[in-house]
């Protein structure tokens, strides 16, 4: 949307003010500082504790390294340029003052694995969004639903200006609610997820029972206890026990000789591990994922199966919302969208490359400058370079179309 500068610093417009951002809100000065980062993800339900944050972090990476712009699209939906726009920039550059595009993208991810549901609130805009569909977005942050309201929804979102996590109320139709497409995996009560991280929690309880430095000895005197005079006198015996150990620098007691001392701390045989490594390999499947994946070394027909089965539905959910969200039905009727584009040679060996290379100015799907900024080569000088020409085909035409050369007796002649 092309705005007068004047006019847009005039009509510009702030979520957590809900009026003009010029308007004095706070001295400038310091203030609202924090120790920790305040706008930093904070995971919740155990989930940062538990092997589940490698999963969150690994696909939320993932999802933040494919491209996302705001785009022009032709009558068949097909892209011809991208826009410079504020949106743009905020999916490319920086989403705000704090997160550039692509920590926004992994914060957006993070949040709605972690929450279910996840809140992208345009939180500066050149107009005020109440007014009109035509606003271009300035910033963007992520917020916590914390509210749900027939027409409206209270979001928990980071406000800059004060450096604190404030509770605002939203319109749905301009903040962007994006659901998570594996919600019944993760999210629900009873789901794989959710009954993994409750046995990874009694895991973690075991083990702390078991390294709590307890000796767990049972005492066998050799006398009944049935009175209470017995019964003080063994108290008596323990005491004595638990004295010489801790009074003793290598830990030694003694006992007497018709005393007899088991230890019972010995390890306790348990399924839980199994049904740890049953729910998680469970769960890597439900979700399309793989410990090759995780670790770093899954081969190229594992990605693409990762990609499609697992990456596309999210990048979908976020391109879709944004879509419907952020564009006015004007601006989708004059071909604007929001798009994702994944590199093509990212998964290629590098002796696959060239194969790759070939094919694609063949075929007249890429230029050979285009081929040449992709593997991050300065363009050619070439003319050709810059068209879309198959090299084999072309250079057959020119030659016979060329002027056949004079015999050398003409020339003599």
């Amino acid at each position: 949307m092309a705005a007068n500068p004047l006019n847009r610093f005039r009509n510009a417009w702030n979520a957590f003010m809900g009026r003009d951002p010029t308007e004095k809100y706070l001295e400038y000065g310091l203030y609202g500082g924090s120790y920790q980062r305040p706008d930093r993800t904070q995971l919740s339900y155990g989930n940062d504790k538990s092997i589940i944050t490698a999963i969150y972090n690994r696909i939320s990476l993932d999802v933040s390294q494919i491209s996302m712009r705001h785009v022009n699209v032709d009558e068949n939906n097909q892209y011809l340029e991208t826009r410079k726009s504020g949106l743009n920039d905020c999916l490319t550059l920086s989403a705000n003052l704090d997160q550039t595009g692509r920590a926004f993208i992994q914060d957006v991810v993070m949040s709605m694995f972690d929450e279910g549901c996840v809140a992208v609130v345009p939180t500066d805009t050149d107009v005020n969004p109440k007014n009109t569909d035509g606003y271009d977005i300035l910033s963007l942050r992520t917020g916590k639903i914390v509210e749900w309201f027939p027409h409206h929804v209270k979001v928990e979102v980071y406000n800059e200006n004060t450096g604190k996590k404030e509770k605002i109320l939203c319109e749905k139709r301009s903040t962007a609610i994006i659901e998570n497409p594996f919600y019944a995996i993760m999210n629900e009560p009873n789901s794989v997820l959710r009954r993994l991280i409750r046995k990874l929690v009694l895991l973690d309880a075991v083990d702390e029972q078991s390294s709590a430095g307890k000796l767990d000895l049972i005492i066998q005197l050799p006398y009944t206890i049935k009175g209470e005079t017995r019964r003080k006198q063994a108290e008596e015996r323990r005491d004595n026990i638990e004295k010489q150990l801790a009074g003793s620098k290598y830990g030694i007691a003694y006992a007497d000789a018709t005393e007899r001392i088991t230890q019972l701390n010995r390890p306790i045989e348990n399924n839980l591990m199994k049904q740890i490594e049953y729910l998680t390999n469970l769960l890597y499947g439900q979700l399309g994922i793989s410990e090759t994946i995780l670790n770093g070394t899954a081969d190229e027909q594992t990605m693409l199966n990762y990609f499609s089965n697992t990456i596309e539905p999210i990048l979908s959910a976020i391109v879709d919302e944004f879509k419907r969200k952020f564009l006015s039905k004007t601006a989708r009727t004059q071909g604007q969208s929001i798009m994702y584009f994944r590199e093509p040679f990212k998964l290629a060996p590098v002796k696959n490359i060239a194969e790759v290379s070939e094919k694609f100015i063949t075929n007249r799907v890429l230029t050979s400058n285009e081929v040449r900024g992709v593997l991050g080569y300065k363009p050619a000088d070439d003319a050709n370079a810059d068209q879309l020409l198959n090299p084999n085909i072309d250079t057959m035409e020119n030659a016979e179309n060329a002027e056949p050369e004079p015999d050398l007796e003409e020339q003599l002649e």
